[in-house]
């Protein structure tokens, strides 16, 4: 009889395409991908893998074997929701990710509640960027994942997906304590063309946006520094080399020497929970739904 488990390691470097790939997406070690694959070669007495440069490919034997795979896991996965709405409890797995300041700002209050309300509940989490985290719930490497975009830019939703709000996240402009604007009760954005920009890493959907925000303004913006934590981004200010914008979600503390300014034209992000349609009738996903909307109503 075929192991589960290692149909999942098969489906895994289908999806992924790599050995490095799947062990990410179900969260093991490559040299354990690698043993999986050998023990399932063994039971069903043919080749999966084939070298390929560097990496690895699918045989045809393998292709084969993976869309088996896919079907069968589907099937496996329709069940447990099944099983779970069938017995109303908040029992199994739940695997979750959010973007850094979620993480920081929403998940040590909602999974805490989850963990206390339902024990019988297991949580797996990890921090994703927003488009990476809508592939992994596509995939079914996650079941939720807390996304977000901006006032003036939404972000797409791909198909199968359902969402929720969680809340809505104001945004300051942060810079160092000295700064000319400091003093003030609002600030335009304008007021900063001459300002160097500390910002997220390019091509992140926070980069894209503060570009996009800025020239519609007509500032070319001129971006000195760049780092993914908000907390990183807030350090380079306080030092004096340049301003950024800071939402309020998982920014505090804010560091000495630094002031926050709120924006005229209000700049905020909108946070949602995002997961399968196909797994609506779970009650841990409406139980996970619930706290991390009771966490945004707190912090809100």
């Amino acid at each position: 009889m075929l192991n589960l488990e290692r149909l999942r390691t098969l489906d895994a470097l289908a999806r992924h395409g790599s050995v490095s790939g799947a062990a990410e997406g179900l969260h093991i070690t490559t040299s354990a991908v690698s043993q999986q694959m050998s023990k399932l070669e063994r039971e069903v007495g043919q080749q999966l893998l084939a070298k390929n440069g560097r990496g690895v490919r699918l045989t045809d034997a393998g292709r084969l074997l993976a869309e088996h795979a896919a079907r069968i896991l589907s099937q496996v996965e329709l069940a447990q929701s099944d099983l779970e709405a069938q017995r109303g409890q908040v029992v199994g797995e739940l695997r979750l990710s959010a973007f850094p300041t979620a993480a920081r700002g929403l998940f040590p209050l909602a999974l805490s509640a989850l963990r206390e309300r339902h024990p019988a509940l297991r949580l797996r989490s990890c921090e994703l960027e927003p488009e990476a985290a809508l592939a992994g719930v596509v995939r079914g490497d996650l079941d939720l994942a807390v996304v977000l975009d901006w006032y003036n830019k939404p972000m797409a939703l791909p198909d199968g997906l359902v969402k929720a709000p969680i809340m809505d996240d104001p945004a300051d402009v942060a810079m160092p304590a000295d700064h000319r604007l400091a003093g003030r009760d609002e600030v335009d954005l304008a007021e900063f063309a001459d300002d160097e920009w500390i910002t997220w890493g390019e091509g992140e959907f926070c980069h894209e946006w503060l570009m996009y925000t800025l020239r519609s303004q007509g500032i070319e913006p001129l971006v000195g520094h760049r780092a993914a934590e908000t907390h990183t981004q807030l350090a380079l200010v306080a030092a004096g080399l340049g301003v950024c914008v800071a939402p309020l979600l998982g920014r505090r503390p804010v560091p000495a020497g630094v002031v926050t300014v709120p924006v005229r034209q209000r700049v905020r992000r909108h946070v949602y929970v995002v997961w399968r349609a196909d797994a609506d009738r779970r009650p841990s996903i409406r139980a996970a739904v619930k706290a991390l909307q009771a966490a945004g109503e707190s912090l809100g």
